[in-house]
């Protein structure tokens, strides 16, 4: 088992009366690239500071390495932080910036020319070494302050929505870029992010926050299919919810009675709540088979329901469909476009169909409202 690197440990901090974060433990392994994922207001920048020593948590204990360091300044931790605003020195060139911490501690020169080489050449920079700054682009400048944060070799790298100032075609080649250093270094490295699909590529585990809390932490297959609250299940990707009641759980069955009288068989581990409970049975839209309404049923295994298709978008690689479904519930269907069958049209009485397996159900969760972010 690797040794664990970052330990928080029942940590709050409190902004006057503003609980920023709410009693937050977690163990974050060697060699693990971990993000903290999440709306704005979250906590998870906040939780990132505190573990590079730019705020002071109100109450709880950090660990690095095994050592307190709850009390330690930033230079004293064995961690560098790389910004989303870069921060490089304008008036020094690439070399410079890179070699800057390094001089500062009296590295020798030899050492210090060895090393900026070759965190240049990790970081796809050989041939820059006499730009400055403002001679790059906003990728390139990205780059320099990650080779910066990296010559210095910490034990965890931070990195607070690094990719957030580049365009999408960018941010998703430095995605790739960011994994391929961080197994080429193997260091630790901590991301903070409020874009699920960026979390979903770089993480070995991510912790999805609300609130100050942790709402589910796990590797992203796992709790993007297996999403434990409400929450996680909407703002991690997107998921059709129906209200319902757990009525039978039993032989690794468990049957929700779902708002308009449908009924939904999942997986009894998918439902682990007390028959009578209030609950909402989800599925994720990319699960769901979705035909013209012809009369027949499904086969067995399968839960469906019938609706009216009010919206088709073709986005080129699918198709996306808005149901009006039980109850008047939009239920949306994602279909990747083969061009095999016909797609359905606008007004249409549909029938969606998806395997009980792929069901899951969460608690209902009061007040929650889902901002869209940018």
């Amino acid at each position: 088992m690797p040794e664990v690197d970052v330990r928080l440990d029942r940590v709050t901090k409190d902004f006057g009366e503003t609980v920023a974060v709410d009693d937050v433990s977690l163990d974050i392994p060697e060699g693990e690239f971990f993000s903290l994922l999440g709306p704005s207001g979250c906590g998870k920048t906040t939780t990132l500071r505190m573990i590079g020593g730019f705020e002071e948590p109100t109450r709880g204990t950090i660990y690095l390495k095994g050592r307190d360091v709850t009390d330690l300044p930033p230079y004293k931790r064995d961690v560098n932080t790389v910004f989303q605003s870069y921060a490089l020195f304008p008036h020094l060139n690439v070399y410079e910036n890179i070699a800057f911490g390094l001089r500062r501690r009296k590295v020798p020169k030899d050492e210090i020319d060895q090393r900026v080489k070759e965190v240049m050449k990790l970081v796809d920079l050989v041939g820059f070494e006499k730009r400055r700054p403002s001679q790059m682009s906003g990728g390139q400048q990205q780059r320099v302050a990650l080779a910066r944060a990296l010559v210095n070799r910490p034990k965890v790298l931070l990195l607070d929505e690094p990719l957030g100032a580049l365009d999408l075609k960018l941010r998703k080649q430095m995605q790739l870029e960011l994994k391929r250093i961080q197994s080429e270094v193997g260091i630790t490295f901590i991301y903070v992010t409020h874009d699920q699909e960026e979390a979903m590529t770089m993480s070995d585990r991510l912790a999805v926050m609300r609130a100050g809390k942790i709402e589910q932490i796990g590797p992203p297959e796992e709790v993007y299919e297996n999403p434990q609250t409400e929450f996680v299940a909407s703002f991690l990707g997107a998921s059709n919810l129906l209200e319902g009641e757990l009525k039978e759980s039993a032989n690794g069955v468990a049957t929700v009675l779902a708002i308009g009288g449908t009924v939904v068989h999942l997986p009894a581990e998918r439902a682990p709540f007390r028959v009578g409970t209030r609950v909402k049975v989800g599925v994720r839209p990319e699960k769901v088979h979705i035909a013209v309404d012809d009369g027949t049923e499904p086969p067995p295994g399968f839960n469906s329901v019938t609706g009216i298709l009010r919206m088709s978008t073709y986005i080129g690689v699918s198709h996306q469909y808005k149901v009006e479904g039980p109850g008047g519930h939009t239920l949306t269907v994602w279909v990747q476009n083969l061009g095999d069958t016909p797609p359905p049209h606008p007004g249409d009485r549909v029938r969606l169909a998806w395997r009980w397996e792929h069901t899951f159900a969460v608690l209902p969760q009061e007040g929650l409202v889902l901002e869209e972010e940018e």
